[in-house]
């Protein structure tokens, strides 16, 4: 053969083998399925872009994550928009990355999905971003609004008939609690008229390393905090009167328990001992049939008291009608007339109506509900109104049928709610937004009150008035850390 004919043959079955090579390896275009993370790594939160604001139509909001890998490569979308048009946001060396997002003034309230995605490695997760409804203050001409600073760390209130006075629970900061008190006002003029500073609450248990449980080894004595020489204390949260007893009834939800205190002059009747309630919430008394009844929050217990002889009973125990649902009491009312227990589940949802003669527990789920937390209770109609953090909302709900009424936008985080039977109103403490919105039975509201910052709680007294307690932010603010006074003015 030709030597030139060897050299094309050559060429030849050089070029197939070459073609058969690359026809059996792997194909290297471009992929939409790329290296993965196998699970999203990290948090990702939305808030206001102000800090301590509620995210309302028009405002900015900050979409943060940490503890993702550096260089990802995040996208965010809501529905079919890219909200980082721009590109792509590269998480920083830390792990984290920022992002302001403009919410426009027809952003419609609720619980706004965001996407987001991540490259590199590929993952996402889901965020929602909060856009809460931004209700105006309205009428203010149709309440008298009376108003006094107390202490520092107000959390609730209840009034007592009988002694004419207010009770508040509060307490400053995270465990070790060292700063707490148990305050009696007068009714009338809002003045202090004693002040009570709860007793030294025992260490917690410490761990094989020497630190608390749950804290660092060699952390202080209480819990992980710096040690300063002040001691834990038996910090007060929850509070309820028994003017039967003369006792006002408090909960401490650090130790997980209760306490007792005389109303005349706040001292201490019986200290419970540490895990008789867990993280003890709400505590109500039952004066007619001498029970107190006590939210044990994170299970489906109401543990119950002898209010006489100050004996721990047997619990009411309320199971979730959920598949795999577990109840978690929050706020408590009583109807001491009728017999009946309400009560609310944050982890699921739910409302518990409980016949306290029969001890029947009817659970009902409450559609349009997100982080239920307050209840109030109307015998007269069979009404059960429920406020829930997450969606912003009042519920009002037919006790017998567990039918919601009316759904009613309040404000931001509206934690707690009070019905008040001489006007036949119910009352809503918008922790977020600052206000207390006045709704009527048929879901209307009639006011929105201004009530300086951080609404905590409130109660009816009977007597046609609202009594309200508010926190602070810092120490300095003058439109925290107060107590109000709520009464319709007749025209």
């Amino acid at each position: 053969m030709p030597k030139h004919s060897r050299l094309a043959l050559r060429n030849l079955l050089g070029g197939s083998a070459l073609l058969l090579a690359l026809a059996a390896a792997p194909v290297m275009a471009d992929t939409v399925f790329t290296p993965t993370g196998n699970g999203f790594a990290g948090q990702v939160r939305a808030a206001s872009a102000q800090q301590g604001s509620p995210i309302y139509p028009g405002s900015k909001a900050t979409i943060a994550g940490q503890g993702l890998v550096p260089g990802q490569q995040i996208t965010l979308m809501r529905g079919a928009t890219v909200l980082n048009a721009a590109g792509p946001i590269t998480v920083d060396a830390d792990g984290k990355f920022s992002f302001e997002v403009d919410v426009d003034e027809e952003a419609t309230p609720g619980l706004q999905p965001v996407v987001v995605i991540a490259e590199k490695p590929a993952a996402a997760s889901v965020v929602d971003l909060k856009v809460s409804p931004d209700v105006p203050v309205s009428g203010t001409d149709n309440f008298s609004v009376l108003s006094e600073k107390v202490t520092r760390g107000l959390y609730q209130v209840a009034y007592s008939p009988a002694s004419n006075a207010v009770f508040i629970a509060s307490a400053v900061g995270r465990p070790p609690v060292k700063e707490s008190a148990v305050t009696r006002i007068d009714a009338d003029t809002l003045k202090i008229t004693a002040q009570v500073t709860p007793p030294e609450a025992p260490a917690p248990a410490r761990s094989a390393e020497g630190g608390p449980q749950g804290g660092p080894p060699g952390a202080g004595p209480a819990g992980g905090q710096p040690d300063d020489g002040r001691p834990a204390l038996f910090a007060v949260y929850g509070i309820g009167v028994d003017d039967a007893n003369g006792n006002v009834w408090v909960t401490n939800s650090r130790q997980n328990t209760v306490a007792v205190y005389k109303q005349s002059d706040l001292s201490l009747v019986k200290q419970f001992e540490p895990g008789a309630v867990n993280h003890a919430r709400d505590v109500l008394v039952d004066e007619a049939n001498g029970r107190a009844y006590a939210s044990a929050t994170r299970t489906g217990n109401i543990e119950v008291f002898d209010t006489k002889t100050l004996e721990k009973l047997e619990p009411i125990v309320i199971r979730s009608a959920q598949r795999g649902g577990e109840f978690s009491a929050m706020a408590l009312d009583v109807d001491p007339k009728d017999g009946r227990l309400v009560t609310v589940s944050m982890s699921t949802n739910e409302a518990a109506l409980v016949d306290l003669a029969s001890g029947e527990v009817k659970v009902f789920p409450l559609p349009g509900a997100k982080g239920a937390s307050g209840v109030a209770y109307d015998p007269q109609d069979g009404l059960i109104f429920v406020v829930s953090q997450q969606t912003d909302n009042l519920l009002i709900v037919k006790a017998d049928r567990g039918e919601v009424l009316h759904d009613v936008k309040t404000g931001a985080q509206p934690l707690n709610v009070a019905f008040e039977p001489v006007s036949r109103l119910a009352y809503v403490a918008n922790r977020g937004s600052g206000t207390i919105t006045v709704v009527d039975t048929a879901g209307k509201i009639v006011a929105n009150l201004d009530a300086g910052n951080l609404p905590n709680q409130l109660r009816a007294d009977g007597k046609g008035n609202v009594w309200a307690v508010n926190k602070s932010r810092g120490e300095d603010d003058p439109d925290g850390d107060r107590v109000w006074k709520i009464t319709p003015v007749a025209h």
